[in-house]
C-alpha cells in the first residue's frame, strides 16, 4: 500500500512540475523584448493553438524559405499559445486570453498576431481598422493573411515597423496570397 501511495504522490508531483513549466504569456513577451532588446530587433507574438488551421499556415509561411530570412533578420518570433481544451488545455500560457482582450482581439479568433518594439509597447497588430483609428480602436483581425486586403494589410505593417524592402515585400506578398488557394 505504501509503494502505491508513493507512486500517486510521484506522479502527482511529476504532473505539477510539468505544469508550471508551462510559461506565462507575460514570461514569454518579457523574454522576447529583452532577447529583441540585445539584437536590435521588434518582437513577433502569435496567439495560437494547436487544432488552429490558419495558425499552422502563418507558421508555414513565415518560415517558407522566401520569407524566413527576413522575418528572422527583423523580429524575435514567439507563441503564445490559447484556446486549448481538453488534455491539451494544460498547453494554454496563463494570461495569454487577457492579453488578447487588453487589445480587443479576444473575440476576433486566432491566429492573432502582435509587434512589439524591445520595451514591450505595441506597435502595430494583425486587426484591420479605419484608416486613422489608434491600436485602442477594436478592428477585424486578418489572423494568417490570405486575401489580398489582408495581405496588403500585413505588408502596410511590415512597412511601419521595418525596413521592408519591395524584394522581401514581394516575397511575402506572393507566399502569403497563396494560402487563399
Amino acid at each position: 500500500m505504501k509503494k502505491i501511495l508513493l507512486i500517486i504522490f510521484c506522479f502527482l508531483q511529476i504532473s505539477l512540475i510539468a505544469q508550471t513549466n508551462i510559461p506565462t504569456a507575460q514570461n514569454i513577451i518579457d523574454k522576447s523584448c529583452k532577447e529583441a532588446g540585445k539584437q536590435n530587433k521588434k518582437v513577433f507574438i502569435i496567439f495560437h493553438a494547436s487544432w488552429c488551421g490558419w495558425c499552422h499556415k502563418m507558421d508555414s509561411s513565415m518560415n517558407d524559405v522566401s520569407c524566413k530570412n527576413y522575418f528572422e533578420k527583423n523580429f524575435v518570433i514567439a507563441h503564445i499559445t490559447v484556446y486549448e481544451r481538453g488534455e491539451k488545455e494544460k498547453l494554454n500560457n496563463a494570461g495569454g486570453e487577457d492579453i488578447l482582450k487588453k487589445y480587443h482581439a479576444d473575440k476576433q479568433g486566432i491566429p492573432a498576431w502582435f509587434i512589439l518594439d524591445k520595451n514591450g509597447k505595441l506597435l502595430a497588430d494583425s486587426q484591420i481598422r479605419p484608416t486613422g483609428a489608434s491600436l485602442d480602436t477594436e478592428g477585424k483581425n486578418v489572423g494568417c493573411p490570405a486575401q489580398k486586403n489582408e495581405v496588403e494589410h500585413f505588408i502596410k505593417v511590415l512597412k511601419q515597423t521595418t525596413a521592408l524592402s519591395e524584394t522581401n515585400a514581394n516575397a511575402i506578398r506572393a507566399k502569403f496570397l497563396k494560402n487563399s488557394e
